[in-house]
């Protein structure tokens, strides 16, 4: 079978290196193609240039180059519909249709449907403009959590303090700090707890669990400094108990996949569900219709099965007939190295030495490199995710940083202190 994946990302770089072992490519004829992929992508699949934002292009290389699966990473192209022109030329596609990708492309929408399936969530108000934003902060008490309604390459939320930063906040969101993702904001109740992801698998009728991590969104130290797309990532995370997953399908994941049906619009592909472990029990903060990053790069790293029969068995709705997925349990983390100045205007151009990196069994997926003159340069915010397994946290922590001093990258800087909060309770025991 030949496969396209769409994305050039640190999570596209994870689903490559894990779609290239899938049995589906074992004829001497399959192909994995990538677009447009980047330098570590390049070490498993064929590179084309393909615009993924136009629709024709796509199914026209998906025809001209017998296309059995495509798999969509970044949620921009499901957000306008890709996965919906792909389907209507027969093709099958691992990701949601543009109305339910609406769960991760419009916050409003998700808490609104979160309140007709009863989905445990954080209270909110959709507000649409200036005025009415700042009269609906008098409902709520600080802190006050913001979001801009679409897409905001996750950046698109801000937690103030006083009521002056909210309004400040405000001010900057509705005059365009993050374009038109910020024409509507939704002001939540804020949540105390410790955060934690999910992820499934669904076909829009069947779900299958996936898997947990734990993300760091803050750029510093202690969680310090403005939010990143995410700055390292483990998994799994033992906070979220398995009676904790039974909860979070029973009452979050599987009215959400329940609705959407119900609605009209079947929700296929991963979802991933960000949650907030309130003393009340699990909460939805977010949904997003594609696999983190990064995240991604610590699943794929502990997933045993095939990844490319389990995405084409959700493509094709048959979901019900898959065994529970298999990882090992041994821990992954992952540490992303930044360009110097993310997440404002990140440096570009700094030169790459991986070294010997890769060379005790850690793995450095690409996220945003070039090549240049045969070099290895920095060409975006994040730029690579260092990844490794251990027998728990504390070992998995040490391997990844280990492998992070072995690269020669001037221009780039990282957390030294990603998985923090399960090392913590690995050394006391709890």
């Amino acid at each position: 079978m030949n496969i396209l994946l769409l994305g050039g990302g640190g999570r596209e770089h994870a689903l490559a290196w894990k779609l290239a072992q899938s049995r589906l490519l074992a004829d001497e004829g399959d192909r994995l193609y990538a677009a447009p992929g980047n330098p570590g992508i390049a070490q498993h699949a064929e590179l084309v240039a393909l615009d993924e934002t136009d629709h024709t292009a796509v199914t026209r290389f998906c025809r001209d180059h017998g296309i059995g699966l495509v798999v969509v990473g970044p949620e921009a192209p499901l957000v306008d519909g890709l996965a919906d022109t792909l389907r209507g030329e027969g093709v099958p596609v691992f990701g949601p249709s543009r109305a339910a990708a609406q769960l991760e492309g419009s916050k409003g929408f998700t808490k609104d449907l979160c309140r007709r399936a009863n989905v445990p969530t954080a209270g909110y108000v959709r507000t649409s403009s200036l005025a009415e934003a700042t009269a609906a902060l008098s409902g709520f008490t600080p802190p006050y959590v913001l979001k801009a309604d679409g897409l905001a390459a996750g950046k698109g939320v801000v937690i103030a303090a006083t009521r002056e930063e909210a309004e400040a906040a405000l001010g900057e969101m509705f005059g365009g700090q993050f374009g038109e993702a910020g024409t509507e904001v939704v002001i939540e109740e804020f949540m105390e707890g410790e955060e934690v992801s999910f992820f499934a698998l669904t076909d829009g009728a069947s779900v299958l669990a996936f898997g947990s991590a734990q993300d760091h969104k803050r750029v510093g130290e202690g969680d310090t400094g403005p939010n990143t797309g995410g700055m390292g990532a483990y998994s799994p995370a033992p906070v979220l108990t398995p009676v904790l997953r039974g909860e979070v399908l029973e009452q979050i994941v599987i009215p959400t996949v329940r609705a959407l049906a119900d609605a009209g619009m079947p929700y296929s592909g991963v979802l991933f569900a960000g949650l907030m472990l309130t003393p009340e029990g699990p909460k939805l903060i977010e949904y997003n219709c594609r696999f983190g990053d990064p995240e991604c790069q610590v699943l794929m790293m502990r997933l045993e099965d095939d990844l490319g029969e389990l995405l084409l068995a959700c493509a094709e709705n048959r979901l019900a007939r898959v065994q529970p997925v298999k990882m090992r349990r041994e821990t992954a983390l992952t540490v992303v190295m930044a360009a110097d100045g993310y997440p404002g205007t990140p440096a570009r151009g700094g030169t790459i030495d991986l070294g010997q990196a890769e060379a005790n069994g850690a793995k450095v997926f690409h996220a945003g490199t070039v090549l240049r003159d045969n070099r290895l340069v920095a060409n975006g915010g994040r730029v690579l995710a260092v990844t490794a397994t251990g027998a728990n946290a504390t070992e998995a922590q040490e391997k990844a940083y280990a492998a992070v001093d072995q690269i020669d990258a001037p221009s780039l800087f990282c957390r030294r202190d990603i998985g923090w909060r399960e090392i913590a309770r690995e050394r006391s025991g709890a």
